[in-house]
C-alpha cells in the first residue's frame, strides 16, 4: 500500500483528521453494505443483541446498551427497535422482553455473514498484533483527551 506521506511526515499528521477519515470510510462502507440487504446499522445492532443473547433481554436493556453507539440517541434507537419489530425480525412481549423470530434468525445469519465479510475486508493486510496496537493507541488518545468510550 502507498501511504499519504513519508514516515517522517506521517508522525506530524493530525490524529483528529485520520481517525475521522477512518471512521467515515468504515461507517460508510458498513452502512452501504447493510442497506444493500435491507437494514440499517442500528437495526443490525438490535438484531445482534437479541440473536446473541444468552438470556432474554428487554427493550430497555437493549436500548440502554446501544443508544450511545455512534451518537445514535435514545429516540432514534427506540424507532429502530420498533422497525425491527415491524420487519418481523423480533417480537416484544407485554413485559418488554425481546425475542427473535424465525425470519429474524434467517436475516440475522445473512447479516452476520455480511459483517464477517466486511471484517475480513477491513482487516486485509493487518495482523492481529497491529490491530491490537491500533485499538490501544486510540484508547490512549481518548484517555489523554479526557474522553470516554466503551464497547460491549
Amino acid at each position: 500500500m502507498e501511504y499519504s506521506h513519508s514516515d517522517v511526515d506521517l508522525v506530524q499528521q493530525p490524529i483528529g483528521y485520520w481517525s475521522w477519515a477512518a471512521y467515515k470510510a468504515v461507517i460508510t462502507r458498513t452502512r452501504t453494505a447493510l442497506a444493500g440487504i435491507g437494514a440499517t446499522q442500528p437495526q443490525w445492532w438490535v438484531l445482534a443483541q437479541v440473536a446473541r443473547a444468552d438470556t432474554v433481554k428487554t427493550r430497555d436493556e437493549v436500548s440502554r446498551l446501544l443508544r450511545n453507539y455512534l451518537d445514535t440517541g435514545p429516540e432514534t434507537l427506540e424507532a429502530e427497535i420498533d422497525t425491527t419489530i415491524a420487519q418481523g425480525w423480533i417480537t416484544e412481549d407485554v413485559e418488554g422482553r425481546l425475542g427473535i423470530t424465525a425470519e429474524g434468525k434467517a436475516f440475522y445469519e445473512k447479516a452476520a455473514a455480511l459483517q464477517d465479510e466486511l471484517w475480513a475486508e477491513r482487516h486485509a493486510g493487518i495482523s492481529d498484533e497491529e490491530y491490537l496496537t491500533t485499538l490501544k493507541v486510540l484508547q490512549r488518545f481518548i484517555h489523554n483527551t479526557g474522553g470516554r468510550a466503551w464497547h460491549h
